[in-house]
């Protein structure tokens, strides 16, 4: 895009081919507009950091301020954050359709910040605590995460269609960096270690624990003042043409972008919210069952899984950005639904892998002094193989392994740690495509209309898909075993597949459908 010097006042053309017509905005107005979404880059990258710095440590902290928490309790935590995100994504949707932009982020991430803090006292109260640890995440998911829909109806709205996949893959690389940072960051807040530092004049513990919400608080204030200060309201049509902002009123909007909601294909626009429930659905089954699951097959301590788990994850993230910056090469050349279907594949071939064979088990955590009859019994149907010792039941020892009242931990193959890293990497490369590609086909079917409610829509259902996803993964896994739980996840991609297919000649933008622009 060339830019004309003189002054900011200068109109400035698309490329070469622009007509007249098609003077989109001035030099000043052009570096407004993207000083704003570069803010809305990081509001995404400050809510990813909000979720990824806790999620490796929720588990050992649960079990740590409530002994009557369990794994299946571990579901409903995880799941609370994405319920607090889908009850806020439609309601700050159909609110930032109606007012400045500004209004319902700065509000979300007050929420946010308060709910960090309540986060890190869930500690004091005598009986239960899980419950107030429940609430807490819950407000935390409908401060950080309830104004994703609102980011992302911004910069699909502040963004011509030629402009839109690789706005989105930066963002969603901001995404990845804060999903890098945050395991990243909490590895590093692990060697405060559990006991940490206490101030009893605030009746703050400041440990492994507490200090990573208290960061992502400190980080919601630091979001809030840019947003009041640079954040400006700016929207533009598909050819890059400026409209009016998106806080005017509905009737102007209307008649100036000329598109009546008639015109949108609503198969497609359901067929995108079925396709991005799942692929949320999966990665949350993915990251809520990472730390049991390392715990039960390497025999980890709740500090090694913290720790491991943070680097496996800051790890993921950075993969996050390298396939985010292929995607915006790649998707002009093969089109966005070609590679969306790469994407489904990748991840499909992640949960097999993730498959346990083989005939040798996990080591066994005992719960208590166990007779060597129970001893006998275990070692037989792990044909031989030698389970630890039982833990006497007034040991100081942190027990590891799988614990012997998960009762497939006894006959089902252990899942090696070569196999834990190689779905990893699959896995961190098929979401991330999935993930912008779903939200990027999204926004361009849906044309230059305001998307605020439908990106609401959109935003609800992964987050319906990050509450079921931990909920399931969670019983499953301890009922049935990681054999059940991956083999149900690989038959609801199989699925994803072939609607993928079905739908695949619907999945193209407004403009093109329009004949306006060759796709």
């Amino acid at each position: 895009m060339s830019r004309l010097e003189p002054d900011e006042n200068t109109p400035l053309l698309r490329d070469e081919s622009d007509s007249e017509k098609d003077i989109a905005e001035t030099l000043s107005e052009y570096r407004s507009r993207w000083r704003s979404i570069r803010v809305m880059y990081l509001t995404m990258f400050l809510s990813s950091v909000g979720f990824s710095i806790v999620i490796t440590s929720v588990w050992p902290y649960l079990q740590k301020i409530d002994d009557s928490a369990d794994a299946s309790f571990l579901g409903w935590i995880v799941a609370a954050y994405s319920l607090g995100q889908m009850v806020a994504s439609p309601l700050f949707g159909l609110w930032s359709n109606h007012r400045p932009r500004r209004e319902p982020i700065i509000i979300s991430i007050i929420i946010n910040v308060a709910a960090n803090i309540l986060y890190a006292y869930v500690h004091l109260p005598t009986s239960h605590n899980k419950y107030y640890m429940l609430i807490a995440r819950a407000f935390v998911g409908f401060g950080a995460e309830g104004n994703v829909a609102v980011v992302r109806s911004y910069v699909a709205g502040a963004t011509s269609l030629k402009e839109r996949t690789s706005a989105m893959a930066n963002m969603s690389a901001c995404q990845a960096l804060g999903f890098i940072l945050g395991p990243a960051l909490q590895a590093c807040l692990s060697f405060i270690g559990e006991t940490g530092v206490s101030w009893d004049l605030i009746a703050l513990q400041f440990n492994m624990y507490t200090s990573p919400a208290l960061l992502g608080a400190l980080l919601g204030v630091v979001n809030i003042l840019l947003v009041v200060f640079v954040l400006r309201e700016h929207h533009v049509d598909d050819y890059g043409r400026c409209i009016n902002p998106i806080n005017c009123v509905p009737e102007e909007r209307e008649s100036t972008t000329g598109e009546s909601s008639g015109s949108i294909d609503q198969v497609a626009v359901v067929t995108l919210n079925v396709l991005f429930f799942v692929f949320l659905f999966i990665f949350a089954v993915f990251e809520t069952i990472a730390t049991p699951l390392s715990m039960d097959m390497f025999a980890w301590t709740r500090t090694e899984a913290v720790l491991y788990n943070g680097i496996i994850l800051a790890c993921i993230g950075f993969e996050s950005i390298l396939v985010f910056l292929a995607v915006k090469v790649i998707s002009p050349r093969i089109g966005d639904r070609l590679v969306l279907l790469g994407g489904t594949v990748l991840i499909f071939c992640g949960f097999f892998i993730l498959l346990p064979w083989g005939n040798q088990f996990p080591q066994i955590q005992w719960t208590v002094t166990t007779d060597l009859q129970n001893s006998s019994s275990a070692g037989s149907l792990q044909g031989g193989f030698s389970s630890v010792p039982p833990v006497p039941s007034n040991s100081s020892v942190e027990p590891t392994g799988c614990p012997s009242e998960q009762t497939w931990c006894l006959y089902t193959p252990v899942i090696h740690l070569a196999q834990y890293i190689t779905s990893d990497f699959l896995i961190g490369m098929g979401y991330p495509v999935c993930n912008v590609m779903s939200y990027t086909l999204y926004s361009k079917i849906l044309g230059s209309k305001p998307q605020g409610v439908y990106m609401g829509w959109l935003t609800a259902s992964g987050s319906g898909a990050r509450t079921l996803g931990p909920v399931f993964v969670s019983q499953v896994y301890t009922i049935l075993g990681p054999r059940w739980a991956f083999s149900l996840v690989c038959g609801l991609v199989l699925a994803t597949t072939v609607l993928l297919v079905a739908t695949y000649k619907r999945l193209i933008a407004f403009s093109v459908r329009s004949g306006h622009i060759q796709e």
